[in-house]
């Protein structure tokens, strides 16, 4: 029988090594991402107790929540500007970019930018969500702890997946769905090593985060029953619909930042001071419309509301989410996305069961909306299942998931959009060029 070599007995050292890490990893980025989630809620009940007591001050009250948005935004564009510019958005291209073997960043100021900032931003009433913000500093975390323990570059790239994994699980009490973002979307490749970092940071910050936030999950939704054959061919129409819906706010997205972009002539602070003051009237005008949108998802998926409601806070949350992200405050994508994704799904729902006495609940139908939206934009429907399933609890649903996932994912294909953050990422590399290429001193143009 033939001895293990010595590469072999190290290649198994280090892979310990990096497990252990990976627990490490998690377990801190658990306990940051666990108290940026409290200080959220917070933020988000003191919002409500000033719009309300503003309310009742008349136009003097309206003029203090409209500043106060405003003021807040500006305060977290110029943090990313001034101390992180990478820390803007979401952060899932940068730490793309950075496994890719791209420049990492300052991991520390990336962090401190992204959890202050995103407590402006998302505090404020941006609709934006607390994952963006809880990726981006789990994998800063990852970069400092990589740093401490002297791992090598290979080592490092699988950290920096792991501890951004999770802080997605953290950001959504969902650890599956956190170790499989890191195979499907960050690292895409499945092997021994990456898959259990992956488990290991995402079982470690779950072990840690749900000390502080509790066990149960993120949303509260009544126990819905298996579906059946007729349910499939329904639910591939519900996906086929939810990518329609998917393509057009991929390119809303891009839209918002191009136009952003061209507004040359207004600092960023500025820029992200109007957006503000946009959300802050918003918030005036309907408080429980603005923010991440957690407490609109809940009530979606428990059949709340009028179809006229909802339709008209569709339109305005479809429109209010691209324009949140344009502001180049800490933020993400996936939370508003959810909300869209669950109305899409309950207004269907709705109509099917009204015109063809379908069988399946209004939240049923909700729940996979919400899956199949998401699976459109961002093109990861694994992640998109395991994240819909352990945050509502509705594991009957898994056909149906499948189904309207499959229906996204084909017509996604057909109509040539590409997913969410490829664009973005695209998007940033034509930046960086054409900034280099103005930088370019005369003689060499």
């Amino acid at each position: 029988m033939a001895e293990p070599s010595p590469d072999h007995d190290e290649h198994r050292a280090s892979t310990l090594v990096l497990a252990l890490l990976s627990l490490l990893v998690g377990s801190v980025t658990g306990l940051v991402c666990a108290l940026f989630r409290i200080l959220l809620r917070q933020a988000d009940t003191l919002r409500g107790e000033i719009i309300a007591f503003a309310h009742q001050q008349g136009p003097m009250g309206l003029l203090l929540v409209v500043a106060g948005a405003a003021a807040a935004t500006a305060a977290a564009a110029a943090l990313v500007s001034r101390v992180s510019p990478n820390a803007a958005g979401s952060g899932i291209p940068e730490v793309e970019a950075a496994i890719s073997g791209g420049d990492p960043g300052r991991p520390v100021r990336t962090a401190v930018v992204k959890f202050f900032g995103g407590l402006l931003a998302i505090g404020s009433g941006l609709a934006l969500g607390r994952e963006g913000p809880s990726v981006q500093m789990g994998h800063s975390i990852a970069d400092i702890i990589g740093r401490l323990f002297r791992r090598n570059q290979l080592d490092a790239r699988v950290l920096f997946a792991a501890g951004a994994g999770a802080g997605l699980a953290t950001a959504f009490n969902a650890p599956i769905a956190g170790a499989v973002f890191v195979l499907e979307e960050l690292l895409r490749r499945f092997d021994t090593r990456t898959a259990a970092a992956a488990l290991g940071a995402s079982a470690g910050a779950i072990a840690v985060a749900r000390v502080f936030l509790g066990v149960e999950p993120d949303f509260s939704v009544p126990a819905q029953a298996f579906p059946g054959f007729a349910a499939v061919p329904v639910h591939i129409v519900l996906g086929v619909i939810a990518a329609l819906a998917a393509a057009v706010y991929a390119r809303t997205v891009l839209g918002a930042l191009a136009l952003a972009d061209r507004a040359t002539g207004l600092p960023v602070t500025v820029r992200a001071a109007l957006i503000g003051g946009g959300v802050g009237l918003l918030a005036w005008l309907a408080p429980s419309w603005v923010g991440g949108g957690d407490a609109i998802t809940q009530q979606t998926l428990l059949d709340v509301g009028s179809l006229s409601m909802i339709g008209l806070m569709f339109a305005v949350r479809f429109a209010l989410g691209p324009l949140s992200y344009a502001a180049g405050t800490p933020g993400g994508l996936f939370a508003p996305m959810l909300v869209l994704g669950a109305q899409i799904g309950l207004v269907f729902g709705r109509l099917h069961d009204q015109w063809l006495a379908g069988g399946a609940s209004p939240t049923a139908y909700a729940v996979v909306g919400m899956t199949a939206f998401f699976t459109a934009v961002v093109r990861a429907p694994l992640t998109g299942i395991c994240l819909a399933v352990e945050m509502t609890g509705s594991a009957n649903l898994l056909l149906s998931m499948m189904a309207a996932c499959f229906g996204a994912m084909v017509v996604m294909n057909l109509l040539g959009v590409p997913p969410i953050y490829d664009l973005l990422r695209d998007r940033a590399e034509r930046r960086l060029q054409q900034a280099s290429t103005n930088a370019r001193p005369a003689s060499e143009s």
